[in-house]
């Protein structure tokens, strides 16, 4: 495939992620961080949110099962989650984890525990969809093509 159809493809799907919510402005906003100096900084930035993410989801899943659920402990985890995810710009997980803060504050064990399954599937979406953009980002580099500039979503 030639750089400018990699290209096309990046913006294309890139579009799609916007279009359905998954990413928001500041993951443009990431993109426009990296230079030929740190050409590496969005996977670097994504790679630490996905392990940060799997230890809160971790983490979130065995204060759920304690005996005597620790809702001040549960909504820090939250609220790290959605700041991690707010700050690379996983907009549904971001909205997931408000959604799960609301059922904490009201110690809703229920309602806490279906959002940690929601929060979890969206997480694992954005996953499998950021890896997909970042690998067709690191084929345009490798065929010596430019990362389009997503700065239309911004």
């Amino acid at each position: 495939m030639e750089v400018n159809q990699m290209q096309r493809s990046f913006l294309e799907y890139a579009t799609v992620l916007f279009r359905e919510g998954f990413l928001d402005g500041q993951f443009s906003q990431l993109q426009m961080l990296q230079d030929e100096s740190n050409p590496d900084f969005v996977v670097e930035v994504v790679s630490l949110f996905f392990e940060d993410s799997q230890k809160l989801l971790n983490d979130l899943t065995t204060t759920l099962d304690q005996q005597n659920v620790d809702f001040k402990k549960i909504d820090a985890h939250i609220h790290q989650l959605k700041g991690s995810s707010s700050s690379i710009g996983a907009q549904r997980v971001k909205n997931a984890c408000i959604a799960f803060r609301n059922f904490c504050d009201q110690q809703n064990l229920e309602g806490c525990m279906r959002c940690l399954q929601h929060v979890k599937q969206e997480y694992l979406l954005v996953k499998s969809k950021l890896e997909a953009l970042l690998r067709l980002e690191q084929q345009i580099v490798a065929a010596g093509g430019a990362i389009p500039v997503l700065s239309e979503f911004s």
